[in-house]
């Protein structure tokens, strides 16, 4: 299967690093002229310039704004009016005993991991529609479907952004443009790479040690035994944004390594 995406644009939030840098690598390295979202200038120049030498291309954009704020999404909104694929990657996570995650807390992770996608696809999915094509995802996680007892706030979020993904679907049924959630598992990105170094010095062991220990304490139906790379996520990603993935929408497209108990 040969994907080309040299006659499309796309947006990716939330990408200068992370499985958000590799959708937008994936999907430039398939033709698509990719923009991306980071809240930190010098970040989104080095991820921009990171991007068009993977891509080998000079068309890559950034854009500095915190996406996670109505003001961020009106920033990329007035710099990129239209785009023809809309990755909804931005999302923040944190471990948290239930009973000290106090309402402002439930406010940002709300903020942040609904609302921000929320905001872009009701602006971008209406040229989507008008145009008859489109390609919409939300990241969301197998935390979504397995609430984690230490982040019930992320899961709960991520919950909640499948239920927009799935309305949204419907919204748009039948026009040409497809909406769909992506479920990474556990994955080697730098913020998972950092918490774990973090836990193996407290736990006296390797990094690599820890990640075992990790999934075995806290993912143990893991099937596939290791952490994903943002690589392997970014593959079904740029697969789903395709004009060979027309006929998949509404759907929860898991890639967490058979963590999730349920063959449906």
């Amino acid at each position: 299967m040969h994907i080309d995406l040299s006659d499309k644009t796309a947006i990716v939030t939330g990408a200068t690093g992370g499985i958000g840098l590799a959708i937008a690598t994936g999907l430039a390295r398939a033709g698509a002229q990719v923009s991306i979202t980071g809240r930190e200038r010098g970040r989104v120049e080095a991820a921009v310039e990171q991007l068009r030498a993977a891509a080998v291309r000079d068309d890559v954009q950034g854009v500095v704004c915190d996406a996670g704020t109505a003001e961020g999404c009106q920033t990329l909104i007035a710099e990129q009016p239209q785009t023809d694929i809309l990755i909804n990657n931005l999302g923040i996570y944190a471990a948290c005993e239930f009973f000290d995650i106090d309402d402002a807390l439930w406010q940002t992770f709300f903020e942040v991991n609904v609302l921000s996608g929320v905001r872009l696809a009701r602006h971008y999915a209406k040229g989507m529609r008008e145009r008859g094509w489109g390609r919409i995802q939300f990241i969301s996680s197998e935390s979504a479907l397995n609430i984690p007892t230490e982040m019930v706030h992320y899961g709960v979020t991520k919950t909640a952004i499948q239920g927009v993904s799935r309305g949204l679907a419907k919204v748009l049924a039948g026009t040409g443009v497809t909406v769909n959630t992506i479920l990474p598992g556990p994955t080697c990105t730098e913020g998972a790479q950092i918490m774990m170094k973090e836990l193996a010095a407290e736990r006296g062991v390797s990094p690599t040690e820890m990640e075992t220990l990790f999934l075995q304490e806290n993912r143990p139906s893991t099937l596939l035994q290791r952490f994903a790379s943002p690589e392997e996520v970014a593959n079904l990603c740029v697969y789903v944004a395709s004009t060979q993935a027309s006929a998949t929408t509404g759907a929860a497209l898991r890639v967490e390594g058979g963590i999730v108990e349920s063959i449906a």
